[in-house]
């Protein structure tokens, strides 16, 4: 049975660290703080001129460079921060790529969409309108933090990763075994940019300037959040046919160390066994599977055979899951700048 197969990954942060002891003073936070509260330590933002596209193509470019084999005959580009909101960032990336004529689109889940954007590379595959798919997920959140928003700033960062999936066999290494995919529309407000839509322009009165930037119900989030990503990851490991204790890593969308810490909890799943880049990238949105994938995988903290579960929940509401075993991969580049660099306040 023809199955989409996981064959190669990368990921990239742009090169500018911002530190908790260079966050603003006027956010009166400090690193224990923000420590405590989020598992954050050093994010890393865009620098000036720089979109989400540029970003994309920096992990897309690793990745295809570590496959080394033929080029994508498809491009979905996760992202919540495209580079404009008509036309999609996906076709601009592929024309980068030297890929004009592929089919190429944006996918839009939020922090959900790289698990959306794997499902929807394995109905490509599966369906025999691509042998070879190039699933990239960037977000920019730093351009939509509104300045005096310290809960929102403490925690987002920006970056981007990128999967290759090739047409294979169910049986072997990297197939992706199996998804839970889910969405709750009444929440839409939890997690919402309400500016720059059709909705607003349809509006008599012009939102504030305030509801142009992003915005989040934190302590509802959590509780739908923890319960939605331990309900799908169970799933999951069911349709896999896999026992939690068989689970040799769990890797979460990385919200905040404090919902990571209680899907482990109810999953019954040590923590050492979740994988997590919180303390250095800090939660990159869609990005954050693929970097801490490609962060793992730089370390070799991921080993062939090995059972593996991502799971995720965003804006949408949506929240997903996959299960595969881990793949015997080509070398995967560390996704952090070649040299530390000083930490700089935005």
């Amino acid at each position: 049975m023809t199955a989409a197969v996981l064959e190669a990954l990368s990921g990239f942060v742009p090169p500018h660290p911002v530190h908790n002891t260079n966050l603003p003073a006027a956010w009166g936070v400090d690193d224990q703080w923000v420590q405590s509260l989020t598992g954050v330590i050093t994010r890393y933002h865009a620098g000036p001129g720089q979109a989400t596209s540029d970003l994309a193509f920096e992990a897309a470019r690793r990745v295809l460079d570590a496959s080394g084999g033929q080029a994508p005959n498809a491009v979905l580009l996760a992202t919540s921060t495209p580079d404009r909101p008509c036309p999609a960032t996906a076709p601009l990336l592929a024309a980068r790529l030297g890929m004009v004529g592929v089919p190429a689109f944006d996918l839009a889940a939020v922090c959900t969409g790289f698990i959306y954007a794997l499902a929807v590379g394995q109905g490509l595959i599966t369906a025999g309108t691509a042998s070879r798919v190039l699933v990239v997920a960037a977000d920019i959140w730093s351009t939509l933090v509104h300045p005096d928003d310290r809960s929102a700033g403490v925690v987002l960062g920006d970056g981007a990763g990128a999967v290759l999936l090739r047409a294979g066999q169910k049986n072997e290494p990297g197939a992706l075994l199996g998804f839970d995919l889910g969405s709750d529309g009444t929440g839409e407000d939890l997690i919402t940019i309400r500016g720059a839509g059709a909705r607003e322009r349809a509006m008599a009165a012009p939102l504030s300037e305030r509801e142009r930037y992003f915005t989040m119900a934190g302590f509802r989030v959590f509780q739908r959040a923890v319960t939605a990503m331990t309900q799908s990851t169970k799933r999951t490991l069911t349709r896999a046919d896999w026992l939690p204790d068989q689970l040799n890593h769990l890797v979460p969308h990385q919200a905040n160390s404090r919902i990571l810490a209680a899907v482990a909890e109810r999953l019954g799943i040590p923590t050492q066994r979740v994988i997590t880049t919180l303390a250095r990238t800090g939660n990159t949105g869609v990005a954050s599977i693929p970097l801490a994938l490609a962060d793992a995988a730089a370390d070799n903290r991921l080993s062939p055979g090995e059972r593996v579960v991502l799971t995720a929940f965003g804006g949408g509401l949506t929240w997903g899951s996959a299960a595969l075993y881990w793949p015997n991969l080509p070398a995967t580049a560390s996704p952090y700048p070649a040299q530390p660099l000083k930490p700089t306040r935005p």
